[in-house]
């Protein structure tokens, strides 16, 4: 459902003491420590000073309680989502937003700052979204304490083939750097409701992932059918999203490339189907576009198997959430365990430490070790061996900051 105004202030009026300065040295005690790289620490406690991870050991008996006592619960570092889109919301009239629905920009910003408050509290710290220009000023205000919220990267925008050729991508992506974009987003194929067929050629891929590398800027790509993943994947990009035509030899090449895989089997199509009468008619999300939806839930989850299958493949963490999913991003995560066989291990580590690998932030977040960011979450349960604890996040601790802590 769309926020409210009144409903926003209400939930940050409400977790407002948690905003405030934490103190200088804080410990958080729990059952066990899932570090996000595979390893745990049964009976454990972190110690976190300045925002930071200073310490993870064992807790022994007579030593001093912790400033959070969490019992049995599990601590794991933050969720990382990969691609979620935090400005996409249902509007007043429970549809989802468009530019031309009478929605005021006060409007629209609010629900992206109550899309951002949901997402953190169901314990996802950081969010890549590609993206939208609304973002920019979202992921200052919560960067700088304003608003409460993941830590956010955008791409601002998306390239595609209405852009133009390789020149005309370039001139974008350069522009894109100085308006302040964290990374490029490519529409390499058309959408999972018109087709998936590719968009882009692999010269005009090549020219866009190179420039954006020259800049400094990483790639995400927008591909579904296996030619368009694997002129992605020749071309140098960095990460492929989507998938869902991906074949056993687009696979292998990624993983030999080093390319990142963000398949999205779930929580994307459950929620439109789910919510179709708020996107019913508008754009491509007719009755077409529906059928193609329902028609690529098995063949999504069938490209994540044979991903699971390929040495090597680099798997992340991404939801594509949009309008009506943001809070429920877990879910994904809970599918490809469920229905694609994942490992719970594999599927923590795929949404902590891997996923700010993908980043290019795997030195600052992502596992709980010493020196990283503080960015820790508690659930009920033992998501190493039931991905569904994840569901239930209790604590949320952000750069040290805790914002929830029920």
């Amino acid at each position: 459902m769309g926020i409210r105004a009144g409903a926003f202030s209400l939930a940050v009026g409400l977790c407002a003491p948690t905003l405030q300065a934490q103190e200088s040295r804080v410990t958080i005690a729990a059952a066990r420590v899932l570090d996000g790289r595979g390893g745990v620490i049964e009976n454990a406690r972190v110690i976190v000073e300045g925002g930071r991870i200073v310490a993870v050991e064992k807790v022994r008996a007579g030593e001093p309680r912790a400033s959070y006592e969490l019992g049995t619960l599990t601590l794991l570092p933050g969720l990382i989502d990969t691609h979620a889109h935090v400005a996409w919301y249902l509007n007043r009239k429970g549809r989802l937003h468009t530019i031309d629905d009478g929605d005021t920009p006060v409007q629209s910003m609010l629900a992206a700052a109550g899309n951002a408050w949901q997402t953190l509290l169901a314990g996802v710290t950081t969010v890549q979204s590609p993206g939208s220009p609304e973002d920019k000023d979202l992921r200052d205000f919560i960067a700088n304490g304003t608003l409460p919220g993941p830590r956010l990267l955008t791409s601002l925008a998306s390239l595609s083939e209405r852009t133009g050729g390789a020149e005309e991508l370039r001139a974008a992506i350069r522009q894109r750097r100085q308006e302040g974009a964290d990374v490029v987003k490519i529409f390499a194929s058309k959408s999972i409701r018109d087709g998936g067929g590719a968009t882009l050629t692999l010269e005009e891929l090549r020219s866009a992932c190179g420039e954006a590398k020259a800049l400094g800027l990483r790639t995400l790509v927008h591909a579904h059918s296996a030619e368009s993943m694997l002129n992605a994947t020749e071309a140098g990009c960095t990460q492929i999203e989507h998938g869902v035509f991906a074949t056993e030899e687009v696979l292998k090449r990624m993983a030999a490339r080093g390319t990142y895989y963000d398949p999205n089997i779930c929580l994307v199509f459950r929620n439109y189907l789910d919510n179709r009468p708020r996107f019913q008619g508008i754009g491509n999300y007719n009755d077409e576009g529906f059928a193609a939806m329902e028609r690529a839930i098995p063949l999504a989850t069938a490209a994540f198997r044979r991903a699971l299958a390929t040495p090597g493949l680099k798997i992340v963490f991404g939801t594509d959430a949009v309008a009506g999913a943001h809070g429920r991003n877990a879910l994904e995560l809970v599918c490809r365990v469920k229905d694609g066989g994942q490992q719970p291990m594999a599927a923590v580590v795929s949404a902590t430490s891997l996923a700010a690998e993908s980043l290019g932030l795997g030195s600052q977040i992502g596992a709980i070790v010493p020196g990283m960011q503080a960015d820790v979450i508690a659930v009920e349960g033992d998501p190493s061996k039931d991905i569904t604890a994840l569901r239930n996040v209790r604590f949320v601790m952000k750069g040290g900051r805790v914002y929830s802590n029920r």
